[in-house]
């Protein structure tokens, strides 16, 4: 049984939703099995040496999690985007439209998260990469789909994926906290323009989930600490109330909050979803 009800025959899209055990796949599924209509969306294809085949969601990909949704009985189609052309952005909302018939939900979600480096040897390249997709991604999103909206002139939701790192500083990962930081301050400033067109822009930070990314993260960190991966996860538990670092389902359940009509009158704001581990 859905727990937002009125979240049925609501069209969304989610960036970055193409690769297995992600956080995009995960609040795909929710919102599908919520009754929205949805799109997974992904790069599909490896872009340079900064975005990789093994760090992306294919174009196979995209179809195993589209066939996924379909064999829970949920609607939903596969479109391959790049965030870092706005073209490509712009066409996804488009093919959706003309798909769907309309846009209600956008996420944010396509990201970096693995060109980690000391602060003193990172390189232009990597630092244009992350800022590229983590923050210019997420503001063509948001622009796009708030094109659609006001068009549609019914309101909106539009949610962006930001980070513990939205809140905090990290060693070895200077563009990525640069990034999602950047990404709540472009949250707040496209909740009050877009207010007034009944579009709520909200954030999700989450701490540490192990994704597949994940799992590259806690190697290396542990690895540029000098600790075992079981000292650095241990160190990691205990420092959060809750005990555990964050699972693929608790970002989920965030998202749908804020896409449907409970989240009304919530908007501007960047919601923890650490187990108490960040707070501020």
């Amino acid at each position: 049984m859905a727990t937002y009800p009125d979240l049925q025959g609501k069209v969304a899209i989610v960036t970055g939703s193409g690769r297995a055990q992600g956080l995009g796949e995960a609040m795909v599924r929710r919102l599908a099995a919520e009754g929205c209509r949805v799109v997974v969306s992904d790069i599909g294809a490896p872009r340079g040496a900064e975005i990789p085949a093994e760090a992306i969601g294919s174009r196979s990909g995209i179809e195993q999690v589209v066939a996924g949704i379909r064999a829970a009985d949920g609607e939903a189609i596969g479109l391959a985007c790049d965030v870092l052309d706005e073209s490509s952005v712009a066409s996804l909302v488009e093919q959706t439209v003309a798909h769907y018939g309309r846009l209600d939900i956008m996420v944010n979600n396509a990201g970096i998260g693995y060109l980690m480096k000391p602060l003193v040897e990172m390189d232009q390249s990597s630092w244009d990469a992350v800022l590229g997709v983590n923050l210019r991604g997420v503001f063509f999103g948001i622009k796009h789909a708030a094109i659609r909206m006001i068009a549609q002139g019914q309101g909106g939701r539009i949610i962006n994926i930001g980070s513990q790192a939205s809140k905090s500083g990290f060693p070895y990962a200077a563009p990525y906290v640069a990034s999602k930081h950047g990404v709540v301050g472009l949250t707040r400033t496209a909740a009050i323009e877009l207010g007034a067109h009944g579009i709520t822009v909200n954030a999700i930070c989450p701490n540490h989930v192990t994704t597949g990314l994940g799992a590259w993260q806690n190697k290396y960190f542990s690895a540029a600490t000098g600790r075992s991966e079981e000292a650095y996860l241990s160190e990691m538990r205990a420092r959060i109330p809750l005990g555990r670092p964050g699972l693929q389902d608790d970002i989920a359940k965030a998202c749908a909050f804020l896409a449907s009509g409970q989240a009304d009158y919530v908007t501007g704001e960047s919601m923890n979803v650490s187990g108490g581990e960040e707070y501020h």
